[in-house]
């Protein structure tokens, strides 16, 4: 059955993580995605390991992990778009699509005609995504930027790890590139609205998107505690800045992490260790309290909780139910009974591997499934065929780009 964004064509020149996990979206969704790559190096990602999958004859690096990440469902196709033929060959292509997403450096593209001022004279449709580090204007436009930098100058390494006086103080950047990762689910969202605009009004548009602007906007209740406190907040390792009990807990042989989120499951959390009276005390009776007394809470809770297994407490918090997990490590995430449950692994064939495994969009549409049939591409892989297929390019005439180095 055809994903709901089935006909939709998507010419990709993005690499990195965050254009790259947009478009990897959107051919999850349906959309034909091509990936435009520099001829005999792509995806800056492809050498990001180790680890790799390994060739077939055991020669070269390989595929690494982080690219086969962020690479499903798409076609690639190798241009060198610095020569005249190349920049030819990408307008071709712009013209049929319905989007293209790029990430270069704010106006990298202008010099090879590929800007959206350049491309939109033939197809007005175009919607038109241009991600960057700090956006199209303002005294940073120009800067490079990675995710590890956004992270600290918008403000989440200041708020992410121990407090300072705890051992490993300090701030610490989260263990996914997670400004990365929200710019490209924004970025969806974005064109998503777009060509949804276009449909009533047949004009396409561009899309300015910055991972600093995202990274701040992701602050969400932490900006607004600032706004109404005027201080700002600082790093308070697992536990929350609004809510207590909402953190992790040490056992007796472990870990596992607690998430009251009202009065009512703190009087079970109460219950479950056995101090009931602890729900009317007016130390702790609402979350008001709570957050006032969080340190000699805390403690309370810490020493009850030293006295059991890990999987012990999550039992008797469950059966009264607290909402509470284990800390799992990520091969204990794949063995939890809902994730295999919701078939979050997935496994594709790929020219190295008959199983190649992979993590599934998480999204589940009731009329229109989506299906992971298309592996991470190899270099170039889909070069001919879609020039063959797209522009009418003859066997002759790709043979001659080739030699050229133009593909």
């Amino acid at each position: 059955m055809p994903g709901p964004l089935e006909g939709i064509q998507v010419l990709d020149l993005s690499r990195i993580l965050a254009g790259p996990w947009a478009s990897q979206l959107l051919a999850d969704y349906g959309a034909e995605v091509i990936k435009v790559e520099k001829p005999g190096e792509g995806d800056d990602t492809r050498r990001w390991g180790p680890p790799f999958l390994a060739q077939p004859d055991g020669h070269g690096l390989g595929e690494s992990a982080y690219f086969l990440s962020a690479n499903r469902g798409k076609r690639s196709v190798t241009i060198d778009f610095s020569q005249p033929e190349g920049q030819a060959l990408v307008r071709g292509l712009s013209e049929q699509c319905d989007v293209l997403l790029e990430n270069f450096k704010v106006g990298g593209l202008a010099k090879y005609g590929l800007a959206y001022a350049d491309l939109r004279v033939a197809n007005p449709g175009l919607v038109y995504c241009s991600i960057s580090a700090f956006g199209q204007d303002g005294p940073d436009r120009d800067g490079p930027g990675y995710d590890a930098m956004i992270q600290g100058t918008g403000g989440l390494m200041s708020i992410t790890g121990a407090p300072d006086g705890q051992a490993g103080a300090g701030p610490q950047r989260t263990g996914v590139a997670i400004a990365d990762l929200m710019t490209g689910m924004y970025a969806v969202s974005a064109i998503l609205a777009a060509l949804f605009h276009r449909r009533e009004s047949g004009k396409g548009q561009h899309i300015d998107l910055a991972l600093l602007d995202t990274q701040v906007a992701a602050l969400a209740n932490q900006a607004m505690n600032f706004f109404l406190s005027g201080h700002s907040p600082v790093r308070q390792g697992t536990a929350h800045p609004n809510i207590v009990p909402y953190q992790a807990f040490q056992t007796r042989d472990g870990h596992i992490m607690i998430a009251v989120g009202n009065d009512t499951q703190f009087a079970a959390l109460a219950v479950s260790l056995g101090e009931p009276g602890w729900s009317s005390d007016p130390r702790f009776a609402t979350n008001v309290e709570r957050v006032a007394h969080r340190e000699v809470l805390v403690a309370l809770i810490s020493e009850r909780l030293d006295s059991g297994t890990s999987a012990d407490w999550l039992n008797v918090l469950r059966a009264r139910k607290v909402p509470c997990g284990p800390i799992n490590d990520i091969e204990q995430v794949f063995e939890e009974p809902q994730v295999k449950h919701r078939r979050m692994r997935v496994e594709l064939k790929h020219p190295f591997s008959q199983r190649l495994p992979g993590v599934r969009n998480p999204v589940l549409f009731s009329d229109t499934p989506l299906a992971f049939d298309m592996p991470p591409p190899l270099l170039g892989q889909h070069t001919e065929e879609v020039l063959h297929d797209r522009l009418g390019l003859s066997h002759e005439e790709l043979a001659r780009l080739r030699k050229a180095g133009v593909i």
